[in-house]
Protein backbone atom coordinates (compact mmCIF):
# COMPACT_ATOMS: atom_id res chain seq x y z
CA UNK A 1 0.00 0.00 0.00
CA UNK A 2 1.81 3.07 -0.90
CA UNK A 3 2.16 6.13 1.36
CA UNK A 4 -0.61 8.08 -0.44
CA UNK A 5 -3.08 5.31 0.04
CA UNK A 6 -2.80 4.91 3.88
CA UNK A 7 -2.83 8.60 3.99
CA UNK A 8 -6.63 9.00 2.16
CA UNK A 9 -7.41 6.06 5.08
CA UNK A 10 -6.36 7.80 7.39
CA UNK A 11 -8.43 10.89 5.96
CA UNK A 12 -11.80 8.85 5.67
CA UNK A 13 -11.34 7.62 9.28
CA UNK A 14 -10.57 11.14 10.41
CA UNK A 15 -13.78 12.36 8.74
CA UNK A 16 -16.08 9.61 10.32
CA UNK A 17 -14.92 10.42 13.69
CA UNK A 18 -15.37 13.86 13.28
CA UNK A 19 -18.95 13.90 11.52
CA UNK A 20 -19.86 11.33 14.68
CA UNK A 21 -18.71 13.55 17.24
CA UNK A 22 -20.25 16.92 15.81
CA UNK A 23 -23.72 15.75 15.00
CA UNK A 24 -23.63 15.12 11.93
CA UNK A 25 -24.35 11.35 12.21
CA UNK A 26 -24.50 8.97 14.88
CA UNK A 27 -23.24 5.53 15.64
CA UNK A 28 -22.15 3.40 12.77
CA UNK A 29 -25.37 4.55 10.77
CA UNK A 30 -23.26 6.57 8.33
CA UNK A 31 -20.23 5.84 5.63
CA UNK A 32 -17.26 7.70 3.61
CA UNK A 33 -15.78 7.00 0.28
CA UNK A 34 -13.08 8.35 -1.75
CA UNK A 35 -11.71 7.59 -4.86
CA UNK A 36 -7.89 6.31 -5.37
CA UNK A 37 -6.75 6.06 -8.53
CA UNK A 38 -8.98 3.15 -10.27
CA UNK A 39 -10.42 1.51 -6.99
CA UNK A 40 -12.62 3.13 -4.41
CA UNK A 41 -11.85 2.89 -0.61
CA UNK A 42 -15.12 2.80 1.68
CA UNK A 43 -15.63 2.42 5.75
CA UNK A 44 -16.48 -0.99 6.51
CA UNK A 45 -19.67 -2.52 7.40
CA UNK A 46 -20.97 -2.43 11.19
CA UNK A 47 -17.30 -1.29 12.73
CA UNK A 48 -17.34 2.29 15.31
CA UNK A 49 -15.06 4.45 13.86
CA UNK A 50 -13.08 5.38 17.20
CA UNK A 51 -11.88 1.44 16.63
CA UNK A 52 -11.07 1.87 12.83
CA UNK A 53 -7.45 1.23 11.30
CA UNK A 54 -6.43 2.08 7.96
CA UNK A 55 -6.14 -1.67 7.40
CA UNK A 56 -9.63 -2.03 7.76
CA UNK A 57 -11.14 0.48 5.32
CA UNK A 58 -12.50 -1.85 2.29
CA UNK A 59 -10.78 -1.25 -1.68
CA UNK A 60 -13.33 -2.23 -4.53
CA UNK A 61 -12.27 -1.33 -7.88
CA UNK A 62 -14.85 1.29 -9.73
CA UNK A 63 -14.55 -0.13 -13.28
CA UNK A 64 -14.69 -3.81 -13.62
CA UNK A 65 -15.32 -6.89 -11.09
CA UNK A 66 -18.53 -5.15 -10.39
CA UNK A 67 -18.84 -5.52 -6.48
CA UNK A 68 -15.43 -7.69 -5.68
CA UNK A 69 -13.34 -5.93 -2.78
CA UNK A 70 -10.26 -6.12 -1.25
CA UNK A 71 -9.51 -5.59 2.91
CA UNK A 72 -10.05 -7.42 5.84
CA UNK A 73 -13.25 -6.43 6.79
CA UNK A 74 -16.97 -6.33 3.81
CA UNK A 75 -17.13 -3.16 2.88
CA UNK A 76 -19.98 -0.91 3.80
CA UNK A 77 -24.12 -2.06 2.92
CA UNK A 78 -24.00 0.81 1.06
CA UNK A 79 -21.17 0.50 -1.12
CA UNK A 80 -23.54 -0.27 -4.12
CA UNK A 81 -24.29 3.72 -4.54
CA UNK A 82 -21.16 5.12 -3.44
CA UNK A 83 -19.41 2.69 -6.20
CA UNK A 84 -22.17 3.99 -9.15
CA UNK A 85 -21.58 7.75 -8.11
CA UNK A 86 -18.23 7.16 -8.66
CA UNK A 87 -18.46 5.14 -12.00
CA UNK A 88 -20.68 7.85 -13.39
CA UNK A 89 -19.39 10.90 -11.78
CA UNK A 90 -15.42 11.79 -12.98
CA UNK A 91 -15.84 14.76 -11.11
CA UNK A 92 -16.75 12.82 -7.79
CA UNK A 93 -14.02 12.05 -5.44
CA UNK A 94 -15.71 12.08 -2.40
CA UNK A 95 -18.94 11.14 -1.36
CA UNK A 96 -20.66 11.58 2.65
CA UNK A 97 -23.44 9.90 3.55
CA UNK A 98 -24.71 9.96 7.07
CA UNK A 99 -28.23 9.84 9.00
CA UNK A 100 -28.20 13.31 10.08
CA UNK A 101 -31.41 14.48 12.07
CA UNK A 102 -32.63 17.07 10.02
CA UNK A 103 -32.13 16.24 7.24
CA UNK A 104 -33.94 13.01 7.57
CA UNK A 105 -36.90 14.45 9.27
CA UNK A 106 -37.68 16.07 5.77
CA UNK A 107 -36.93 12.55 4.19
CA UNK A 108 -39.32 10.78 6.29
CA UNK A 109 -42.03 12.98 4.77
CA UNK A 110 -40.41 12.60 1.81
CA UNK A 111 -39.89 16.54 1.34
CA UNK A 112 -36.95 17.69 -1.11
CA UNK A 113 -35.69 21.03 -0.32
CA UNK A 114 -36.38 24.53 -2.40
CA UNK A 115 -34.34 27.36 -3.06
CA UNK A 116 -35.74 28.21 0.27
CA UNK A 117 -31.68 30.03 0.36
CA UNK A 118 -28.99 30.75 -1.43
CA UNK A 119 -26.50 28.28 -0.91
CA UNK A 120 -28.81 25.59 -1.90
CA UNK A 121 -26.99 26.68 -5.38
CA UNK A 122 -23.60 24.74 -3.91
CA UNK A 123 -25.64 21.52 -4.94
CA UNK A 124 -25.94 22.58 -8.62
CA UNK A 125 -29.38 23.81 -9.06
CA UNK A 126 -32.44 24.82 -7.74
CA UNK A 127 -33.16 22.33 -5.37
CA UNK A 128 -32.36 19.24 -3.60
CA UNK A 129 -33.79 16.44 -4.39
CA UNK A 130 -35.35 13.55 -2.27
CA UNK A 131 -34.42 10.10 -4.00
CA UNK A 132 -37.54 7.70 -3.59
CA UNK A 133 -37.56 4.95 -1.28
CA UNK A 134 -35.98 1.69 -1.36
CA UNK A 135 -34.46 -0.98 0.85
CA UNK A 136 -30.68 -0.10 2.28
CA UNK A 137 -28.12 -1.94 -0.04
CA UNK A 138 -29.72 -2.45 -2.71
CA UNK A 139 -29.67 -2.24 -6.66
CA UNK A 140 -33.33 -0.33 -6.43
CA UNK A 141 -31.47 2.44 -3.91
CA UNK A 142 -28.30 2.85 -5.82
CA UNK A 143 -30.50 3.77 -8.93
CA UNK A 144 -32.89 6.29 -6.58
CA UNK A 145 -29.59 7.95 -5.56
CA UNK A 146 -28.54 8.18 -9.48
CA UNK A 147 -31.71 9.96 -10.95
CA UNK A 148 -31.86 12.28 -7.53
CA UNK A 149 -28.01 13.68 -8.13
CA UNK A 150 -28.43 14.06 -11.95
CA UNK A 151 -26.86 17.72 -11.91
CA UNK A 152 -26.60 17.98 -8.37
CA UNK A 153 -24.15 17.33 -5.67
CA UNK A 154 -26.45 15.99 -2.62
CA UNK A 155 -29.72 14.64 -2.29
CA UNK A 156 -31.59 13.50 0.63
CA UNK A 157 -32.91 9.29 1.01
CA UNK A 158 -36.41 9.07 1.72
CA UNK A 159 -37.01 7.59 4.83
CA UNK A 160 -33.03 7.10 5.10
CA UNK A 161 -31.03 9.74 5.00
CA UNK A 162 -28.71 12.20 2.49
CA UNK A 163 -25.58 12.03 0.69
CA UNK A 164 -23.27 14.56 -0.41
CA UNK A 165 -20.69 14.63 -3.01
CA UNK A 166 -17.49 16.42 -4.01
CA UNK A 167 -14.13 16.85 -5.58
CA UNK A 168 -12.71 15.54 -3.06
CA UNK A 169 -13.08 14.69 0.47
CA UNK A 170 -13.15 18.06 2.24
CA UNK A 171 -15.53 19.35 -0.18
CA UNK A 172 -17.92 16.48 0.53
CA UNK A 173 -17.85 16.77 3.81
CA UNK A 174 -18.75 20.38 3.66
CA UNK A 175 -21.75 19.87 1.66
CA UNK A 176 -23.15 17.80 4.00
CA UNK A 177 -22.75 20.36 6.70
CA UNK A 178 -24.74 22.56 4.41
CA UNK A 179 -27.18 20.04 3.53
CA UNK A 180 -27.85 19.77 7.06
CA UNK A 181 -27.75 23.42 7.79
CA UNK A 182 -30.19 23.98 4.95
CA UNK A 183 -32.66 21.08 6.16
CA UNK A 184 -32.66 22.44 9.93
CA UNK A 185 -33.21 26.23 8.66
CA UNK A 186 -36.23 24.53 5.92
CA UNK A 187 -38.05 22.69 8.16
CA UNK A 188 -37.78 25.81 10.96
CA UNK A 189 -39.19 27.76 8.27
CA UNK A 190 -42.19 25.49 7.55
CA UNK A 191 -43.27 25.96 11.25
CA UNK A 192 -43.93 29.60 10.76
CA UNK A 193 -46.03 29.50 7.09
CA UNK A 194 -42.99 28.17 4.89
CA UNK A 195 -39.86 30.10 3.09
CA UNK A 196 -40.33 32.45 0.37
CA UNK A 197 -38.14 30.44 -3.07
CA UNK A 198 -35.72 32.16 -4.37
CA UNK A 199 -36.39 32.09 -8.41
CA UNK A 200 -33.83 29.41 -10.75
CA UNK A 201 -32.64 32.76 -12.28
CA UNK A 202 -31.03 34.16 -8.77
CA UNK A 203 -29.91 30.64 -7.52
CA UNK A 204 -27.80 30.19 -11.62
CA UNK A 205 -26.47 33.72 -10.09
CA UNK A 206 -24.98 32.53 -7.22
CA UNK A 207 -24.07 29.34 -8.46
CA UNK A 208 -21.58 31.21 -11.07
CA UNK A 209 -20.32 33.68 -8.49
CA UNK A 210 -19.51 30.60 -6.64
CA UNK A 211 -17.48 28.89 -9.14
CA UNK A 212 -15.80 32.65 -9.85
CA UNK A 213 -14.85 33.41 -6.57
CA UNK A 214 -13.45 29.80 -5.53
CA UNK A 215 -15.63 27.88 -3.53
CA UNK A 216 -14.13 24.82 -5.87
CA UNK A 217 -18.09 23.57 -7.04
CA UNK A 218 -17.97 21.94 -10.31
CA UNK A 219 -21.51 21.50 -11.79
CA UNK A 220 -22.80 18.53 -10.35
CA UNK A 221 -22.11 16.53 -12.68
Amino acid sequence: MSEAETALRLVIIEKARWMNASGLNQGTSGNISARCGDRMLVTPTAIPYDDMQPSMIASLPIDRDYGSWEGELPPSTEWRFHLDIMRTRPDVNGIVHTHATFATVLSMARRSIPACHYMIAAFGGNDIRCAEYATFGTKALSENVLRAMEGRNGCLLANHGMIAAGADLDKAMWLAVELETIAKQYYHALLIGGPAVLPDSEIENVRLAMKSEGYGLDDGG
